[in-house]
C-alpha cells in the first residue's frame, strides 16, 4: 500500500494537472452550489427554503439569505481569483477587497434577474398548454432552473469571475440536462421546452422571445484551431420570436437566423436564414415492412427545404 501511495503521489508531481500545488486554494463546488440554492430561495421566496412569510417578515428573511450568500460566495470568489493568478494563500487579504467589490456588484443585479427571470416564467406559462399555472412552472420546469442558474453564473462571467460561472451552469446541467455556457448572451422572455439535451456554446447570441425545443444543438463548427479560437465568435445567433424544434442543429459564428424565422426538427443549419422564413428538411418517407414506402402528409408549405 505504501508503494501505491508513493506512485500516485509521484505522478502527481511527473504530470500535474496545475503547476498550483496548493490546492486548498480552489473553490469548493459544494459552497457554489450551496449558493446556487440560497439564490434561488431569493428569487422565488416562499417557494424555496422557509415558506412562512409574510410582509412582516419578508424584508428580515432577504437580508438574512443575502448575509449567507455573502459570506459564501465572497470566499469562494476569493479563491478563484488567487487560483486564476497562481498567487499563494498568503495573498488571500490582497483580493479580499477585490471579491466583496464583485459580490457587491453581483448582488445588486439581484433585482433585475428577477424582473428578467419573471419573463422566462411567463412565457414558459403562454407557450405550454400543458402548464397549469405559473407556480407549477417554478416548482418544477428544468427550462426555467436552467436559464436561471446561466442568468446568475453570466453576471459573474461579466465580472470576470473565474470557475465559478461554469461550475454553476455544469450543476444545471448535471441536474437538466441543459448546457447552457455562462459567456452565451441570452435575452428576455426565452424559453426552453422540456430541455434535456439542450447546448448552447459559449458565444451564441439569442434575442427576445425565443423558444427552443430538446435536443437543440447551437454550436460551433469543428475547428482544427482548437483553443486558438478562444474569444472569437464560434456559435450563431439567432434573433426575436425565433422557435427552434427538438434535435435540430445550428452551427457556426456567422450564421444568422433572422427574426421570426422557424426551424424544424432534426434540421441541420451552418449558413443564415433570413427573417420570418420556416425550415424542415425534406419530407421523409415512413417505411413499413411489408407496405409501399409512405410520405408523411404535408399539411403546411414551407419557406425552405433542405
Amino acid at each position: 500500500m505504501n508503494r501505491l501511495v508513493a506512485e500516485i503521489a509521484a505522478s502527481y508531481r511527473e504530470r500535474p494537472i496545475n503547476p498550483l500545488l496548493d490546492y486548498s486554494l480552489l473553490p469548493s463546488r459544494k459552497r457554489v452550489i450551496e449558493s446556487i440554492h440560497l439564490f434561488w430561495e431569493l428569487l422565488f421566496p416562499g417557494y424555496f427554503g422557509k415558506q412562512e412569510l409574510n410582509d412582516e417578515t419578508m424584508e428580515y428573511h432577504i437580508g438574512s439569505v443575502l448575509i449567507q450568500i455573502q459570506e459564501k460566495l465572497s470566499d469562494q470568489i476569493g479563491r478563484s481569483l488567487l487560483y486564476r493568478r497562481g498567487q499563494d494563500s498568503h495573498s488571500s487579504k490582497e483580493v479580499k477587497p477585490e471579491a466583496e467589490e464583485i459580490i457587491h456588484q453581483f448582488l445588486a443585479e439581484i433585482p433585475r434577474i428577477r424582473s428578467v427571470l419573471a419573463t422566462d416564467a411567463q412565457i414558459a406559462f403562454d407557450g405550454d398548454p400543458a402548464a397549469n399555472d405559473l407556480s407549477e412552472i417554478i416548482f418544477s420546469y428544468p427550462g426555467l432552473f436552467a436559464v436561471g442558474i446561466y442568468r446568475m453564473a453570466h453576471e459573474l462571467e461579466v465580472l470576470s469571475v473565474p470557475l465559478i460561472p461554469r461550475i454553476m451552469t455544469e450543476y444545471a446541467h448535471s441536474v437538466t440536462g441543459i448546457d447552457i455556457h455562462p459567456g452565451a448572451k441570452i435575452g428576455n422572455s426565452f424559453f426552453i421546452d422540456h430541455g434535456t439535451g439542450v447546448v448552447i456554446g459559449e458565444t451564441t447570441v439569442i434575442g427576445d422571445r425565443v423558444k427552443v425545443y430538446h435536443g437543440v444543438t447551437l454550436g460551433a463548427l469543428s475547428l482544427r484551431e482548437g483553443h486558438l479560437m478562444y474569444g472569437k465568435k464560434r456559435h450563431p445567433t439567432l434573433e426575436d420570436d425565433v422557435t427552434v424544434y427538438s434535435g435540430a442543429s445550428i452551427l457556426g459564428g456567422d450564421t444568422v437566423i433572422g427574426k421570426g424565422v422557424v426551424i424544424g426538427s432534426n434540421v441541420s443549419i451552418f449558413k443564415s436564414v433570413p427573417a420570418g422564413a420556416k425550415v424542415t428538411v425534406k419530407n421523409p418517407e415512413l417505411i413499413i415492412k411489408g407496405q409501399a414506402p409512405q410520405e408523411f402528409p404535408q399539411e403546411f408549405t414551407w419557406d425552405w427545404v433542405i
